[in-house]
């Protein structure tokens, strides 16, 4: 069992200059100028946001398609995994369950509603042992652990390393960072956020729940924060 519950993500790359990439893509494509020129030039940083503001906000994303980060991410159940590799626009390279054998007790997540019941807990880490127990028992009768795996729960924990284009993590922030999310994907996605914002606070604005960028929401249920296209009309 992980002794801590929440997902460890660190930002392991991204480009130098990040809003400088940006304003050029936005820029040459509304220039007569060479893009190197645009690249070089001493443009200030307001005039860079306030350009590329304009054009996303216009819907125009390819321009942010040139920047792509990658996460280090630890201590994830596999159900919150399996909810990441739906993205249809990222890298993933996943600890393998097939090659990789556990030892002992198997690291796993437990949910907030149930670690808060100590009944429900102690129940849910009982299971966990039995399940450990039974895939030691596989393995140590020479079942493979791509065969014993079988037995291995949503809630094992995964570690992966994540890689994704900006347009992308926009995206993924907007859609995960709804209040109606799953808290798990919820609270990994805004750790890569945060993790991001803190090199390139310029992107804060963008790195929120969609409702906030559309000043409305648009799912079928809604959490309340923000009125719907149908109460706006539209």
């Amino acid at each position: 069992m992980s002794t801590n519950n929440k997902p460890v993500v660190n930002l392991i790359s991204k480009p130098d200059n990040m809003l400088k990439t940006v304003y050029t893509a936005c820029r040459t494509c509304y220039s007569a100028d060479y893009p190197i020129n645009i690249y070089e030039s001493t443009d200030d940083e307001e005039k860079m946001l306030k350009l590329i503001n304009r054009v996303i906000s216009s819907g125009h994303y390819s321009t942010i398609e040139h920047i792509q980060v990658s996460f280090a991410i630890s201590n994830v159940s596999r159900a919150c995994t399996h909810q990441l590799v739906r993205h249809r626009h990222m890298s993933f390279s996943q600890k393998s369950q097939r090659y990789v054998k556990e030892k002992g007790q198997f690291d796993y997540i437990i949910p907030p509603t149930i670690e808060k019941d100590a009944v429900l807990k102690e129940k849910f880490i009982n299971f966990m042992n039995k399940i450990s127990d039974q895939y030691q028992e596989f393995v140590d009768a020479g079942i493979p652990a791509e065969d014993a795996r079988f037995v291995l729960p949503n809630a094992a924990a995964s570690s992966l390393v994540a890689s994704l284009n900006l347009r992308e993590l926009i995206h993924l922030a907007n859609l995960r960072l709804c209040t109606r999310a799953q808290y798990e994907i919820r609270t990994m996605v805004k750790m890569m956020c945060d993790e991001l914002i803190k090199e390139e606070p310029w992107l804060k604005p963008y790195l929120v729940p969609k409702c906030e960028r559309f000043g409305f929401c648009d799912e079928d249920k809604s959490c309340g924060r923000m009125k719907t296209r149908d109460q706006l009309g539209f």
